[in-house]
């Protein structure tokens, strides 16, 4: 039983609804948030779980050339195979009575329940007997080949049964190509053969002979033409293999350095004085000396003056960005290595007035589409749906006057990926910290992610960004796994001069984490930053454990810490990481992933796809960028750049 139907713009304006039922939670606020924003509009259906009760199952469909969005609601538990075409045609009743200035639709009540009726009439109908044997007989029509009989294998086995052998053999059509099947048993047996049967040599065949055989069917082979070939003739003397030159020249090449021998190593510690002098890198070459580690942020007394990157916007991307659409505004047609200039001439151009687009004038731009994003390191998976979403919100659009499909497509693409990586929260930390410290709490910051990311290094970054805004941190050392962890974070302590909470190894992280918590109260600090242990999503105990920590001390902010350079992976490692958070969590409101602190931006050039990828799986923001081995590298994700540089 369908529970809800109801029709609203785009804009978010209802037109009219019916209800059967009252729904349990927002499940129409929950799908434009989740599906029809994030750019999830490819997608068949969605499901959403109420706070209580069963949870639903929403199909919609759109009607791109209008702006108008239909979407029906049922409980997930039925089944009801009517939706889809219920969909279809309310979406072409309803498109004749819609006008923009009208919002009183109370007429279409009846012609939606007379659609209903029909639909629910079609389904009952097709669930007889009788209708699912003309079915299946149907579908046996469609499915036969053409000048096949209409009997089944089955009668055909039943037909023949009592049928002796001599009939089938004096039933079968004569074979058409007896002579010449013959003529190749007798070349097969070759000469000797031959000779042994009636002790004459095979008579030599003629080019007459050799065209009336092919005028035949299939033309006889000339086994003679195998003559002389292979390792050994059909009566000569086994072949010599050539030498191979590459043998040659490696006989050459050991007859050579048969007299030299390879140089003992010495392995005293003591070398030469023209050894130490190569190996002494404390002078450039000019006679200038190497900065110190001070001076490059990483020394024992780093310069706070340095303002970090995080509070600094980078102008000159900016820039760039504006000046990149013009250059795309002639639709590609100046050669100027837009994203789908390559193709622009066969696609041609729709005018003004025309009907609106098909899927079958947007899907060489499409295939484009997700080749350009798959080079660019997203995910196949989330390049396939990124592009099923933009198709379905261009299908039906009509376009304007000498208006490219090219320049429709990108436009559209560059909207939707504006619309992904732009956070749908407040990123604004320090205005967090403010409001935690108000309350006369620290603000815990927990840092998660798999081993070798970069996890303690940028929160040595987090802490330094957050020392020149004047904010009191202290950091705990709850990777009591690795071995040397609790000494790197000695050593940027030392540096940065702030406290470090530690308790050595192999001691409970969440209780670790609490007692550091405590700590960071008695001593008044504003941010607490704490370091956990690298963990594959796989690692079921590892899991468990980062579930504890998190479940029992409350953090204020959960940042994964992954990598710019990967692909594929970065979805596995955020859906499972979030899944196994929310499964392993003890409370009824499992804390996942809030945020995304994204290292090694600087490696990557402009394959910055991981960044997509992973805004797309998990829906948290992208808070921080690692672009540097320094303390002030440390940076904001530009939308405008990423988005420039996949479009590129």
């Amino acid at each position: 039983m369908l529970d809800h139907f109801c029709v609203f713009t785009k804009g978010g304006a209802l037109l009219w609804t019916w209800q059967m039922t009252a729904l349990r939670g927002n499940p129409i606020d929950a799908l434009v948030r989740t599906c029809l924003l994030e750019e999830r509009s490819g997608d068949d259906s969605f499901t959403y779980s109420p706070p209580a009760g069963v949870p639903y199952t929403l199909k919609w469909t759109l009607h791109n050339g209008l702006g108008l969005v239909f979407v029906a609601v049922y409980q997930r538990s039925l089944k009801l195979l009517y939706v889809d075409a219920l969909l279809k045609r309310v979406k072409a009743d309803f498109s004749v009575q819609y006008s923009p200035k009208r919002f009183d639709y109370a007429a279409f009540d009846e012609t939606f329940r007379s659609a209903l009726r029909e639909a629910e009439a079609q389904v009952d109908a097709a669930k007889r007997p009788g209708a699912i044997q003309a079915g299946l007989q149907g579908q046996n029509l469609r499915n036969r080949k053409p000048g096949q009989s209409g009997t089944g294998r089955y009668e055909r086995i039943m037909s023949t049964e009592g049928d002796d052998s001599d009939d089938d053999e004096d039933s079968s059509p004569p074979r058409s190509d007896a002579a010449p099947v013959k003529q190749l048993n007798d070349l097969s047996l070759g000469p000797k053969a031959s000779n042994g049967n009636n002790g004459s040599e095979a008579a030599p065949t003629t080019d007459k002979d050799s065209e009336e055989d092919g005028k035949g069917g299939e033309a006889a082979f000339d086994v003679t033409k195998l003559k002389g070939k292979g390792k050994r003739g059909l009566g000569g003397r086994p072949m010599k293999a050539p030498k191979s030159k590459a043998k040659e020249k490696a006989a050459k090449d050991t007859k050579k350095t048969e007299g030299k021998k390879k140089a003992q190593r010495r392995w005293t510690q003591s070398g030469s004085e023209a050894e130490d002098k190569e190996l002494d890198f404390s002078e450039k070459p000019d006679g200038s000396a190497v900065p110190s580690e001070s001076e490059n942020g990483f020394g024992s007394a780093p310069d706070l003056r340095l303002k970090s990157r995080v509070d600094v916007e980078d102008d000159d991307e900016l820039d760039d960005d504006e000046a990149e659409p013009s250059a795309d505004q002639n639709g590609g047609a100046q050669g100027g290595g837009g994203l789908l200039s390559s193709f622009v001439g066969k696609l041609g151009m729709s005018m003004g007035g025309t009907a609106g687009l098909t899927r079958q004038e947007i899907q060489p731009a499409l295939v484009q589409l997700k080749r350009k994003l798959m080079e660019r390191n997203v995910a196949e998976e989330i390049a396939e749906k990124l592009c099923e979403s933009v198709a379905a919100n261009l299908v039906g659009q009509k376009l304007g006057s000498f208006r490219l499909i090219s320049t429709a497509v990108k436009e559209a693409l560059e909207a939707a990926l504006t619309r992904i990586l732009t956070p749908k929260r407040s990123i604004d930390v320090l205005r967090e910290v403010h409001a935690a410290r108000a309350r006369g709490k620290p603000y815990t910051m927990v840092f998660v992610g798999v081993n070798g990311v970069g996890k303690s290094t940028n929160l040595a970054k987090i802490a330094y960004w957050l020392l020149q805004n004047k904010v009191k941190v202290m950091i705990a050392a709850c990777d009591t796994f690795r071995a040397g962890a609790v000494e790197q974070l000695k050593t940027h302590c030392a540096r940065l001069n702030v406290p470090l909470y530690e308790r050595g190894y192999e001691k409970d992280p969440a209780k670790v984490a609490f007692e550091a918590i405590r700590a960071a109260e008695r001593a008044k600090c504003d941010v607490l930053l704490v370091d956990t242990a690298g963990r594959m999503q796989d690692n079921e105990p590892l899991m468990r454990a980062l579930s504890g920590l998190i479940s029992l001390n409350e953090p204020d902010l959960v940042l994964f810490v992954g990598e710019a350079l990967v692909g594929n992976d970065a979805v596995d490692q955020l859906t499972k990481f979030g899944q196994r958070l929310a499964d392993l969590a003890t409370g009824p409101n499992p804390h996942t992933i809030d945020g995304i602190l994204l290292t090694k931006f600087d490696t990557i050039d402009d394959k910055v796809g991981a960044a997509l990828s992973m805004v797309y799986t998990s829906g948290a923001p992208i808070m921080f960028v690692g672009c540097g081995q320094t303390y002030p590298d440390l940076t904001r994700l530009n939308v405008k750049a990423v988005v420039r540089s996949l479009l590129k």
